[in-house]
């Protein structure tokens, strides 16, 4: 048989008076170190945005512009991109941010008659350039016949993707006229529709260059 451990009750009394003591020690200890990191953190001050420097390599620069037939002088930084300056500064945000990188076509505009990403191009390289947006073609109520063509043809689902593949469009048509099916294909190649609308669309398109 196990012999029975004798536990008398002033033992009782000093096992748990030692309980308590670790336990308060504990607790204490735990106080302490909570109030010591939240010290460290009201500590350091928010940084006010005026008083952060730019980033070593960015500049600042003014560029002279056409965007939609309006002319702009606009205070741009050196990393900023079109697509970053027609959304954010000028408001027009008919032009798409999707994928950031010339993968999808989303934000495509017109510059000097061309179809281009904005996404990739540095809005200080917009400077003494024509840009037009999908805001441009249409006046007040008065579709443009791309953008009337498009809902006659139903060449659209969510609409993400429209305001580019217009833009595209347009830059083909005002080149190209009667461009070809073929022609139309290679054209709109550049802009992902994820709706895969494309034979509405290319129908939409065509529609509009046999009756040039």
């Amino acid at each position: 048989m196990e012999k029975e451990q004798d536990m008398s009750p002033d033992s009782e009394e000093l096992e748990s008076a030692k309980l308590r003591v670790s336990r308060r020690s504990f607790l204490k200890g735990m106080g302490v170190s909570t109030a010591a990191a939240a010290m460290a953190t009201a500590a350091v001050p928010p940084l006010e945005a005026e008083t952060v420097p730019l980033v070593k390599g960015v500049r600042e620069a003014t560029i002279v512009t056409e965007i939609n037939g309006k002319q702009y002088r606009l205070a741009v930084k050196s990393h900023w991109t079109l697509l970053d300056v027609l959304r954010r500064e000028l408001g027009l945000t008919g032009t798409k941010k999707t994928c950031d990188r010339s993968s999808c076509g989303a934000c495509t505009v017109i510059m000097d008659g061309k179809a281009i990403y904005a996404c990739s191009l540095l809005a200080i390289e917009a400077d003494h350039h024509k840009i037009t947006t999908i805001e441009a073609l249409s006046d007040g109520e008065n579709l443009h016949p791309i953008q009337a063509a498009f809902i006659r043809e139903d060449a659209l689902q969510c609409g993400f993707c429209t305001p580019a593949m217009i833009m595209s469009t347009k830059a083909l048509l005002d080149s190209n006229p009667r461009a070809s099916l073929t022609e139309i294909k290679e054209a709109l190649s550049g802009n992902i529709c994820r709706c895969a609308a494309y034979p509405k669309i290319t129908k939409a398109v065509l529609s509009l260059a046999q009756k040039a």
